[in-house]
């Protein structure tokens, strides 16, 4: 007897499963909170050159006399209608008398900072602008990078020493990470830490995940794998809270890492997999657990039952490169990895950039979080009866069509219209929520049995560069001034997002189908 089957006789999802999945969700907050949190930690606030000379300068102005240094120190903007200053320059005067008049002009080296939005980002303490501007972008890409190779290196170890103990090293590699981005002393630090917890947040969200799903009898997976990411969504709308309340980057980094010490009690809560303890030859230890889930779940099992289980057929035996050897194959694979990899940018980027649109900055953040409540809900209620391809596509076209648009209001409409932008940008993200929560499901039941760990594994890669991409997309807004600076970001990441839509069109549906087990299937399926 397999382990599905008994399920079958334990309770596919029952109180002992829902509790320890529930436990394990809250782990999804986590990973929310830490994989958007640079919007708090390397937010740049409005800024311009310090006054030489001025000891008590400020970003805000004092009293009329530090108005007109300002106005005889700062250059104003060419293209702001003289609203705005240069952020990188400024003239030479004579603080003392500044009928003296303007002497040349100079890059600055210091700078004040608005504190309207932050009280302080780690970008304004080491001063991360103008020419040092890309170093935010890098920064982000390097945590990414820390989520890609994070990916890899714990789903390895997974296999090969345990779901649990896997877990409780990411658990612990992110408590310490986390909390020593808070005390970082420069920017080198900053990022070593950054990617470090990026690599532990792999190995919490996706160990937690294939935890609760090997748990998990069939026919609740979707189910399951849905639900988990409304906990994601919870983590942004909580770090929206506490970047309001907080509004310091040492502080919400704290109070994002402090609750992680918690996770550390699951050691005596969440039991390791049954199926890779029966996978790796230890069945004792499988029948402690299985017998432990019996009793949580109200349920009798036999001896005989229990002496009868065997590991979970599988015929993973296949590699990547078989997913190349055919031209339906071939071309099925790279639609399926460019859709990763735009959904992934897609969402991480509009994440990202949801403080470039105009309004309130901690409204459009909350709003980002709160839209893909309606994203998952969606899927849970549409995936099995319209199906994947549709259900996906559509999101994938109709959110990049709506991140498109923002250019219409962004370019044509007074400031008092641009809470259309605002909208727009959020029906995109609920776009690519969905696409992200239906991409996982239809992709799984793409690949053939022989190489679906291997399709999965390198589909999630093409999704890690994808929001290794995301934040040099994001802060075009840096580098290109005025409205087309708000609207290109948008712009780049909806034609994507139409692109792969389309593309995916091309893809078979698998509702209702009898999914491929070997190459040739694989190729027949969808004739």
């Amino acid at each position: 007897m397999h382990f599905d089957e008994l399920l079958g006789t334990l309770g596919e999802f029952g109180r002992y499963q829902k509790r320890v999945y529930f436990l394990i969700c809250f782990l999804s907050v986590s990973a929310g909170f830490h994989m958007v949190i640079s919007v708090f930690l390397l937010g740049t606030p409005d800024h311009r050159c310090r006054i030489p000379g001025y000891p008590g300068d400020s970003y805000s102005i004092q009293n009329n006399h530090h108005r007109e240094l300002v106005n005889a120190s700062i250059p104003l903007k060419d293209d702001t209608d003289g609203e705005e200053y240069e952020k990188c320059h400024y003239y030479v005067i004579n603080v003392s008398d500044v009928s003296a008049g303007r002497g040349e002009k100079r890059k600055c080296d210091e700078w004040v900072y608005d504190t309207a939005i932050f009280l302080s980002t780690f970008t304004a303490e080491v001063n991360l602008v103008c020419d040092r501007q890309l170093w935010t972008s890098n920064a982000s890409m390097i945590f990414f990078a820390g989520v890609l190779i994070g990916a890899f290196a714990l789903g390895a170890l997974s296999d090969a020493f345990g779901r649990k103990k896997t877990l409780m090293l990411s658990i612990l590699l992110l408590l310490c990470s986390s909390m020593g981005v808070a005390w970082a002393p420069d920017y080198a630090t900053f990022c070593v830490l950054r990617f470090f917890v990026g690599f532990s947040c792999a190995g919490l969200f996706m160990t937690g995940f294939v935890l609760g799903m090997e748990l998990t009898g069939p026919s609740k997976r979707v189910w399951a794998g849905v639900v988990i990411e409304y906990f994601f969504a919870i983590g942004l709308v909580v770090l929206a809270g506490l970047g309001y309340f907080i509004r310091h980057w040492k502080y919400i980094e704290i109070a994002c890492a402090a609750p992680t010490a918690f996770f550390l009690l699951y050691w005596w809560f969440v039991p390791e997999s049954p199926r890779w303890l029966l996978r790796k030859g230890k069945p004792e230890e499988a029948k402690k657990i299985i017998l432990k889930i019996a009793k949580g779940n109200n349920k009798e099992i036999t001896t005989k039952e229990l002496d009868n289980l065997e590991a979970d057929p599988t015929a993973d035996a296949g590699k990547v490169w078989h997913l190349f050897t055919s031209r339906v194959l071939l071309i099925r694979t790279l639609i399926i990895f460019f859709n990763w990899a735009v959904v992934s940018m897609v969402y991480y980027g509009l994440s990202l950039n949801s403080g470039n649109l105009a309004g309130d900055f901690y409204l459009n953040f909350f709003l980002s979080g709160v839209v893909e409540f309606p994203a998952y809900t969606l899927c849970l209620v549409l995936l099995d009866r319209i199906g994947r391809k549709k259900l996906h596509a559509s999101c994938m076209i109709l959110g990049g069509l709506a991140c498109v648009s923002t250019i219409f209001p962004v370019l044509y409409l007074d400031k008092e219209y641009q809470w259309v932008t605002v909208i727009l940008a959020m029906l995109g993200k609920i776009g690519a929520a969905a696409a992200f929560a239906v991409i996982y499901v239809w992709a799984a039941e793409l690949f053939p049995t022989v190489v679906r760990n291997a399709g999965m594994g390198a589909s999630s890669s093409c999704a890690r560069v994808g929001g290794m991409v995301s934040p040099y997309i994001a802060d075009l807004s840096k580098v290109i001034d005025g409205g087309m600076g708000q609207a290109t970001p948008l712009i780049i990441f909806g034609g994507f997002s139409v692109l792969a839509g389309l593309l995916s069109i091309y893809l078979p549906e698998t509702l209702g189908h009898n999914l491929p087990d070997t190459i040739e299937d694989g190729i027949k399926f969808g004739e």
